[in-house]
C-alpha cells in the first residue's frame, strides 16, 4: 500500500518550506495583523480614520510568464508581478491595500525555488504597504508535471465610500498621464513565448542584458504613487494597464459618450517590446492591443492638475507623460492618432 509521499506528496518538504518563509512573511505584519504565522487564518483590523469604509478585493496570477522562468531558473522577481497585478487594481479604484494571500501550485516541492518564490511575495508586499497573511503551497503530482508551477493571489483593500474612482466624473478634455512601465510586467507572455521559439534566452540584447533577464524583469508596483495621486484629489478617472493594453483597459473606466485619443510617439517605448515586435514580425496594431508598449497606468486629470499628479509620479520615481485626452464620442472607445 503507497504512502502518501510515495505516491508524490511530501508533507515533511512542505512543513520545512512554512519554517524558513516565516520571517519573510512576518516582516510585512503590523500591530493591525490578528493571530498567528502557521494558523487556519488571519486577518487584519480596519486602519483608522474610515468613518463608511469599502473593503475591496482583487485576485490574478502571473500567467504563462511562470514559464519563462522556469526554463532559465529566475524565479525572484515573479512575486512582484502577482502582488503587482492584484494591488494596482485596487489602486485603480482608489483602494488602500492591506492584505495579501498567496497560491503556489507545484508538480513537485522544490526547496530553493518554492522559497524565492514565496520570499518574492513578501519582498513585494513590503513594497506595496501591506501585509502577507498567509497562504498555501499545494503539490499537484499526476495533474502538473514534477517540475511545474502556477502562482496566484488574492489582495484585500480599503477606500472610504464615497471616494471610489469610477470614472464617473472624468470630463471632456480631461487629460490622460500614462506612467511608465520599462517592461512587459505580466501581460502577453503567451504571445511572446510563441514567438521566441528556439531563441536562446541567454543570448544578449542590445542592452547589454540577457533576453530572459529582459523578459522577466519584475513588474512595477505602482499602488503607492497612484493612491498619493488619488489623495491631491485631482484624479478623476484611472486605469491599470494590463491584459488588453490600453485600449482594452481605458474604456473600463471612461464614462458613456466618451473615448480617449492617444497620441502616438508621445513616450517612449521601451526596447524590449521592439525586440518582441520584430522577432516574430508582430504588426503594430497587434502589439498596442496585447502589450502595455511602456505604459502601465493611466490617470484622468483635468488639465489645470497635470503637472501637479505628475510631480507625485515623480516622487515615486516613475517617469510620465501626457499621452492623450477625453473626447466625445463612443464608437472608438481608444482611437491611436
Amino acid at each position: 500500500m503507497p504512502t502518501y509521499r510515495e505516491s508524490g506528496v511530501d508533507l515533511h518538504a512542505a512543513e520545512e518550506l512554512v519554517d524558513q518563509i516565516g520571517p519573510a512573511v512576518q516582516k510585512t505584519w503590523n500591530d493591525r495583523v490578528v493571530g498567528g504565522f502557521g494558523g487556519f487564518a488571519a486577518g487584519i483590523r480596519i486602519p483608522p480614520g474610515f468613518q463608511e469604509p469599502v473593503m475591496m478585493m482583487s485576485t490574478d496570477g502571473v500567467g504563462t510568464k511562470v514559464e519563462l522562468a522556469r526554463v532559465t531558473n529566475r524565479f525572484d522577481g515573479l512575486g512582484f508581478d502577482l502582488v503587482a497585478m492584484c494591488v494596482d487594481d485596487l489602486a485603480a479604484v482608489g483602494a488602500r491595500p492591506l492584505a495579501f494571500t498567496d497560491y503556489l501550485a507545484v508538480g513537485a516541492m522544490r526547496p530553493h525555488r518554492d522559497r524565492a518564490l514565496i520570499e518574492s511575495v513578501a519582498a513585494a508586499c513590503s513594497a506595496a504597504g501591506c501585509a502577507l497573511l498567509g497562504g498555501e503551497t499545494a503539490e499537484h503530482p499526476g495533474a502538473m508535471p514534477i517540475d511545474a508551477f502556477d502562482l496566484a493571489g488574492a489582495a484585500l483593500g480599503i477606500v472610504e465610500e464615497g471616494k471610489v474612482i469610477t470614472g464617473a466624473s472624468i470630463q471632456i478634455g480631461d487629460l490622460v498621464i500614462g506612467v511608465e512601465s520599462p517592461n512587459l510586467r505580466s501581460n502577453g507572455f503567451s504571445l511572446v513565448r510563441a514567438v521566441l521559439g528556439d531563441v536562446d534566452l541567454e543570448s544578449l540584447m542590445d542592452d547589454g542584458r540577457s533576453v530572459g533577464e529582459a523578459l522577466l524583469e519584475p513588474s512595477v508596483i505602482y499602488a503607492p504613487a497612484v493612491l498619493d495621486a488619488v489623495a491631491t484629489g485631482a484624479v478623476r478617472g484611472l486605469a491599470h494597464i494590463t491584459g488588453g493594453a490600453l485600449p482594452g483597459n481605458l474604456p473600463r473606466v471612461l464614462p458613456p459618450a466618451c473615448s480617449a485619443v492617444i497620441e502616438l510617439g508621445a513616450w517612449e517605448v521601451p526596447p524590449v517590446f521592439r525586440y518582441v515586435q520584430d522577432l516574430g514580425s508582430i504588426p503594430e496594431e497587434e502589439m498596442f492591443r496585447t502589450f502595455n508598449m511602456g505604459i502601465g497606468f493611466a490617470a484622468f486629470v483635468g488639465s489645470a492638475d497635470a503637472a501637479e499628479v505628475q510631480a507625485v509620479f515623480a516622487g515615486h520615481g516613475h517617469r510620465s507623460w501626457v499621452i492623450g485626452e477625453a473626447t466625445a464620442g463612443e464608437d472608438d472607445r481608444v482611437l491611436f492618432v
